[in-house]
């Protein structure tokens, strides 16, 4: 097939040499605005059979629904929008189409382990959640203003997992926050750490902490406790930990960021995209993800826990 791909920032680049090396993919059509790449030659990506949307979040909303208005399947990267309600529209102007939304842990070895073990009964009854992403150096400072904040930015992910990996939705939040960092995120009125107290539909408890600044390198993990055992996804060599234990096999060569760490997910989403005619992450999935960033976010301004049905009104 023929695959237009939009933007060859960090996350496109990778995208292209995975296009270009796949079997199904006959001929790769890039656009970016100021680069190029060896992968694929410059034209119309919305002539192709396929369009991969990794440009800038203020651009999606409209790049998606260009798509879908030719009838042309599509996977972008996350978020669909910026806000709830651009959100909305695009779900709303997408109807009938098949979109896949770029939420990488859903392919990642461990989270998918994690989540047949949970549904097998292994773990037996869930009673607590904890969750990290920790970034191993902070984003340029021109990147906070429009990023939506950490909970939007960042911690979608987690929420993401969490609701796919759980099989709950997310009924309320208490977040918080701190600067610990450059004033930079402080002056985007954004926080650089941050902690997240989560209660499920089911009651069960999940706590998530974040950062901007993990010294040890690249961290993100997943803790699923149950009555019969507790199941972490996440504790490789290259875990960024160290114990006082001395324990064999963790902090060798930590991971340095995100790509490094979900390269083999990176490369399995897009597969199930070419090869799939049903979307595993869908619009719907990323609209979910967002009434709960959105709750955090909330919380975190106002000081309080707040209810995810809040947002959704």
């Amino acid at each position: 097939m023929r695959v237009g791909l939009l933007g060859l920032g960090r996350i496109g680049a990778f995208h292209a040499a995975t296009l270009a090396a796949h079997p199904l993919v006959t001929e790769l059509i890039v656009a970016d605005p100021v680069r190029t790449s060896p992968y694929g030659g410059q034209g119309d990506p919305f002539e192709a059979d396929v369009v991969v949307i990794a440009t800038p979040t203020g651009t999606h909303a409209e790049l998606i629904i260009k798509a879908c208005e030719r009838g042309i399947p599509v996977f972008c990267e996350k978020p669909v929008a910026s806000t709830v309600a651009d959100t909305v529209k695009v779900l709303e102007a997408a109807a009938g189409n098949r979109v896949q939304i770029g939420f990488q842990r859903r392919f990642d070895p461990g989270y998918v382990a994690a989540a047949h073990a949970l549904r097998a009964g292994e773990l037996g009854e869930l009673h607590r959640v904890h969750l990290v992403t920790a970034d191993a150096a902070p984003p340029p400072a021109a990147y906070i203003p429009l990023s939506g904040g950490i909970y939007r930015d960042c911690h979608i992910h987690d929420f993401d997992a969490l609701r796919w990996v759980t099989g709950l939705e997310v009924v309320s939040v208490y977040a918080k926050g701190a600067n610990r960092g450059a004033a930079f995120f402080a002056e985007a009125g954004d926080v650089d750490n941050s902690a997240a107290l989560l209660t499920l539909s089911d009651g069960t408890l999940a706590t998530l902490q974040g950062s901007r600044y993990n010294g040890g390198g690249y961290d993100v993990r997943m803790e699923l406790a149950g009555t019969r055992r507790t199941h972490a996804v996440g504790l490789s060599p290259r875990a960024p930990l160290r114990t006082t234990e001395g324990l064999p096999g963790l902090g060798q060569e930590s991971w340095p960021d995100f790509v490094a760490r979900f390269e083999a997910a990176y490369r399995a989403e897009i597969d199930a995209f070419l090869r799939s005619d049903r979307s595993p992450c869908s619009i719907e999935d990323a609209l979910e993800a967002l009434y709960v960033a959105e709750a955090a976010d909330l919380s975190l301004r106002e000081g309080r826990p707040v209810e995810v049905a809040e947002v959704r009104r």
